[in-house]
């Protein structure tokens, strides 16, 4: 058997080129031979194409959100017997899930594509799932907006007015249980794409954006509501706010510098700054000044534009992200590197297996 020359001096344990292969062969680490990559698109190509999505989708974000949000408002103001903020609830969430589906569709192109979502049940699919929690959501929402309209019929002992009496707690509770689904799908939705900024803040996107939601659509409530009912919405906008921010900033350590940077330069950076300052002045200045009528107005709108700003400035943020393929690239990079420095290599996943 000829033997090569240069493994004259080599030890007998030492890999020639390498890690080994099944079998007892070895194999070359061929990332030896690679130089080191600049940040380029491959024959002037993004390596990773940007989501189609216009800002239709960002305001889906926010309106499905308020829905959600609202949908609680509505079952908090039932549960403590506050009745103009029952009656907000009801149709904030109706209306803000009209307005949010009317935003789908028409980024859809034709209302029939989305009415073609609900033909079928997809579980490894957030838009399936998503399409099926709006629809339960909307029906729930909508039976409750009809119960709060037959308290207005002229005969209270009609059977009608006594079907909608009925039909009142499950409403309720059915919206309620639906809302927090429902601001969170479209966290799921964003990070299950390959688009590196939404990929990867999976873990506590969507606690932001439920917790965005319920900042919203307390705003709404300390905008619209007597002050004298406002209690519960000023109470769930500090607890939101609280989350939103802490979320968010734990969002951006797990995510890592390179991947936090779309969100904090040029139009996502600006969105995503006065998020923070909308959130954080609306929750402090409805907490200490919400029973006057003007302050609780000025913090709903500010909680409102903070929510608007989260939405829009993620939104932003993931597109920038598919732009640049160093955001796809480094990342990569970096977790290779992790994985090489814990000594996981290719044959022990393979092992493992």
């Amino acid at each position: 058997m000829t033997t090569n020359p240069f493994d004259a001096d080599r030890p007998p344990e030492q890999p020639r080129n390498g890690r080994r292969r099944r079998g007892g062969r070895r194999r070359r680490d061929e990332s030896l031979m690679v130089p080191e990559a600049e940040f380029q698109s491959y024959y002037g190509h993004r390596v990773v194409k940007p989501a189609p999505w216009e800002a239709d989708i960002a305001a889906y974000l926010f309106l499905g959100g308020l829905a959600a949000g609202s949908g609680l408002i509505a079952a908090g103001g039932a549960a403590a017997g506050y009745p103009a903020l029952r009656r907000l609830g009801r149709f904030a969430s109706v209306g803000a899930a009209a307005l949010g589906g009317a935003a789908l569709a028409r980024d859809l192109g034709r209302p029939s594509r989305a009415l073609n979502m609900m033909r079928t049940v997809k579980l490894t699919s957030p838009m399936s799932v998503g399409s099926w929690i709006l629809t339960a959501f909307g029906g729930f929402s909508g039976l409750a907006l009809a119960t709060e309209l037959g308290k207005s019929l002229p005969r209270q002992d009609s059977i009608v007015a006594k079907a909608l009496r009925v039909a009142d707690p499950p409403a309720t509770i059915g919206s309620a249980l639906f809302s927090a689904p429902l601001a969170a799908y479209t966290a799921v939705l964003l990070a299950d794409t390959a688009t590196p900024t939404w990929h990867e803040s999976y873990r506590e996107l969507p606690f932001v954006f439920v917790s965005s939601a319920n900042a919203a659509a307390s705003g709404l409530a300390l905008l619209a509501a007597p002050s004298a009912q406002n209690g519960p919405a000023r109470k769930l906008a500090a607890v939101s706010a609280a989350v939103e921010v802490l979320a968010f900033e734990k969002m951006q350590h797990t995510m890592g510098e390179t991947l936090t940077e779309p969100l904090h330069e040029g139009r996502a950076g600006a969105l995503i700054k006065a998020s923070k300052i909308l959130t954080i002045g609306g929750a402090v200045g409805a907490a200490l000044f919400g029973r006057n009528r003007a302050a609780a107005a000025a913090s709903g709108l500010a909680l409102m534009a903070g929510s608007v700003c989260t939405r829009f400035g993620v939104f932003e943020a993931g597109i920038e992200s598919a732009k640049d393929p160093r955001y796809t690239v480094e990342p990569q990079k970096e977790r290779l590197e992790r994985r090489r420095a814990a000594g996981i290599t290719d044959d022990s996943i393979t092992t493992s297996r």
